[in-house]
């Protein structure tokens, strides 16, 4: 990382151009990115076959692809982040996909459920750096007249990702059932313990190529270099450590923290404790459920579910005094934006939305149209997908040409266009009296979704500082995670059980989060500008050297 190295990148810049180095990096984060998406959701078309194999239930499974995964690959994206802004991010993603590689050939080995929860522990923890530290290095390769584009493909590798896991994880367990039929498997490795192998191996190829990419200098692209953090593994430890419950006060006593600190960090933890036990008291009365077994010890699942969130809401808690205290300067480009905190809340209500249609749209299918579960994630999968591409790379490059004609609010516009209009359409969606039709009107409500996230990426990361590019990202995914993935398909069937199994009346009434997202977004379009000008002003007050 050579000052000519940051002189080139700045020249870059100015010319509005893209250096081939960018377009392999942006290559290769894709590929991380599609890999990681792959490696995640591939347990969601295996879990019937998992489910037969290991005589476990519903509930177990849920617990696999919900809330084991979300709470570990939250919890560590946040001092992952930490560390992808101070420390080598090429080297950080090639040890993160090898670590997550392993964890995903682990469940190959599995004969039980305590083995599989290892897994996926494993690889919550390894796919925490794949975005903080690949949208960081994007931003360092691409002038930000170009970013929309560049965040079209990412998002583009996040639904291919998503749709090869159903596709290539119902074709691969198959043929290794059509190829060795029962008792004649090599080491009897089961069909989904094969699917599972061969979807860990594409990663070690991948984390040697990203170890040997060119790490660019942060920020030059921006003209604002930022040299190398002196101590990035003792500021990602010390970010761990005051996000944890107790640890945190530890580190509060060390930082000379003040009474009202102190005050106002017990009396939020109360307040989150007594909401959380609150609204599981009403969960149980709304949709009773029978208790989790983990050996001798019984567990109510509402209990469970709220618990991780309100654990969630107390580490966000926890980090945010934690820049306060010892970060003011991020702290203030953080949560002191408003536009920053509009994205956060517009973000993780949308990601409700988004993580129980995924979650629930293959069983609506298979309930409603007699199929099978390979033909469900094959179809759904390829739709997926086909969507997830044409979508992102419709609205990015637009979004690029609306940035330009109104800055910041153009390419809010189009996240409103597309999370304005898709709800709407959601009760034509799921009242489809055949597969065709479905895939039909699906096509079209997930083509104009899947618009959103390439502008909206752009806003977001347009808002803060190089040199917290990586926090700002898992912050981010540590608030959708929590929301998305650890309430949506909880929500969605929680409401489903309230109804007799009614799948399409849950996705319909979850979905009335959307007015919310659409009052955040509309305060966004006039805001985005606004704060992203005044950033450097708003970082310098705090004590920012720029």
């Amino acid at each position: 990382m050579s000052q000519g190295d940051g002189a080139a990148e700045a020249r870059t810049a100015k010319s509005g151009t893209v250096s081939p180095a960018g377009w392999r990096m942006l290559i290769l984060v894709s590929s991380v990115q599609l890999l990681s998406l792959m490696d995640r959701n591939i347990l969601a078309i295996l879990n019937p076959k998992i489910k037969a194999d290991l005589n476990i239930g519903d509930a177990e499974i849920g617990l696999l692809y919900g809330t084991v995964f979300a709470l570990f690959y939250a919890l560590f994206s946040l001092p992952i982040g930490r560390l992808a802004d101070g420390w080598i991010r090429t080297r950080l993603l090639a040890i993160s996909i090898s670590v997550w590689s392993l964890a995903t050939g682990l469940a190959a080995m599995a004969n039980g459920f305590t083995l599989l929860a290892v897994s996926r522990l494993g690889v919550g923890i390894g796919e925490a750096s794949a975005q903080p530290a690949g949208t960081s290095l994007i931003y360092d390769h691409f002038p930000k007249a170009r970013r929309g584009l560049a965040m079209a493909v990412f998002a583009s590798a996040v639904a291919t990702g998503l749709g090869l896991s159903l596709a290539l994880g119902g074709l691969a367990a198959d043929w290794w059932d059509a190829q060795f039929p029962a008792g004649t498997a090599p080491l009897g490795l089961a069909d989904w313990q094969f699917a599972f192998l061969l979807a860990a191996l594409p990663g070690f190829p991948l984390a040697y190529l990203m170890w040997r990419a060119r790490e660019p200098v942060r920020g030059a692209i921006d003209g604002i270099a930022t040299p190398p953090h002196p101590a990035p593994f003792r500021a990602s430890g010390h970010i761990l450590g005051s996000m944890l419950p107790v640890t945190n006060w530890v580190l509060f006593w060390h930082s000379k923290a003040s009474t009202r600190h102190w005050l106002f960090n017990c009396a939020a933890i109360a307040v989150i404790v007594v909401s959380m036990m609150a609204i599981a008291r009403w969960c149980m009365a709304f949709s009773p459920r029978p208790p989790l077994m983990f050996g001798s010890l019984s567990v109510n699942p509402h209990v469970l579910q709220w618990s991780v969130v309100g654990f969630g809401l107390i580490v966000l808690l926890n980090l945010a005094q934690s820049l306060r205290l010892n970060d003011r300067p991020a702290f203030a480009i953080i949560f002191g934006s408003p536009s920053v905190l509009l994205c956060l809340g517009a973000g993780g209500l949308q990601m409700i939305i988004i993580y129980g249609i995924m979650g629930f749209t293959p069983q609506f299918i298979m309930h409603n149209y007699g199929l099978s579960p390979t033909e469900t994630g094959l179809q759904f999968g390829v739709f997926t997908a086909f969507i997830g591409i044409v979508g992102p790379l419709l609205s990015g490059p637009f979004s690029d040409l609306a940035n330009r004609w109104w800055p910041g609010g153009g390419r809010v516009l189009i996240v409103l266009l597309a999370l304005g209009i898709s709800p709407l359409l959601l009760p034509w969606l799921y009242s489809a009296g055949d597969p065709a039709t479905f895939y039909w009107r699906f096509l079209v409500h997930s083509t104009l979704l899947a618009m959103w996230l390439p502008p909206f990426y752009a806003v977001l990361y347009d808002q803060v500082l190089p040199r917290v590019r990586g926090i700002t990202s898992s912050i981010y995914l540590f608030v959708t995670t929590i929301m998305g993935l650890g309430m949506g398909p909880y929500l969605v069937g929680m409401i489903a059980d309230a109804h007799d199994g009614d799948i399409a009346q849950a996705l319909e009434t979850v979905n009335w989060v959307a007015p919310a997202i659409v009052v955040m977004l509309v305060v966004l379009v006039f805001r985005a500008g606004r704060d992203e000008s005044r950033l450097l002003d708003r970082a310098r007050a705090a004590g920012e050297p720029v």
